[in-house]
């Protein structure tokens, strides 16, 4: 039911998306972007029911109140403690131990305001849970959605940060002036 009025709502509005991972790949960290929006988390939302993709998203622990908590963990949210005291790498790689299949969603710039530079997080979970990281991308530019190409992080994570940004170079936010897609020294 909402896999067919969420690809009936993003047609109507000329939204065209495909969020499928390779036949085959079970676990992954999906990384969203540009994230300039509140728009981007329903559009993303639609485009992942509208083609049956089972994802989770990390959500900080202090949005799951009552009652706001029990629609976040029906549209797949994940509390979590972010902090410097609370290991996220440590609690989002055991969530990759203990569930067979998995796609978490992290938006890397971690707000919707523009960033000098990219969280580090989601590279790291990647590297800790010995997955891939999927390149999701809503572009208002083209009015497409999805999930692009894998990308295997090797450890070098400058030279790793220079392919993932080289890819969203040409994606538009809602808000263009809001996206920095340059690599910086600062993501040292």
């Amino acid at each position: 039911m909402m896999s067919t009025l969420s690809r009936f709502i993003l047609r109507l509005f000329g939204w065209k998306t495909n969020a499928v991972l390779p036949e085959g790949v079970n676990k992954a960290v999906l990384i969203v972007a540009p994230h300039t929006s509140t728009w981007d988390f329903v559009i993303g939302k639609m485009t992942f029911w509208s083609s049956k993709a089972r994802i989770r998203v990390l959500i900080k622990k202090e949005a799951f109140f009552f009652p706001l908590g029990l629609l976040l963990r029906q549209l797949g949210g994940v509390p979590v403690a972010r902090g410097q005291k609370n290991n996220l790498i440590e609690q989002v790689t055991e969530l990759f131990n203990t569930n067979p299949i998995l796609v978490v969603v992290i938006t890397p710039e971690g707000t919707r305001r523009r960033v000098r530079h990219w969280k580090k997080g989601f590279y790291h979970i990647a590297m800790a849970a010995g997955v891939p990281i999927a390149l999701g991308f809503i572009d208002y530019g083209t009015k497409t959605g999805g999930i692009g190409p894998l990308f295997y992080p090797t450890g070098d994570y400058e030279k790793d940060m220079v392919v993932i940004m080289d890819y969203y170079k040409d994606k538009k936010g809602r808000h263009p002036e809001r996206f920095n897609v340059m690599f910086t020294q600062e993501h040292k």
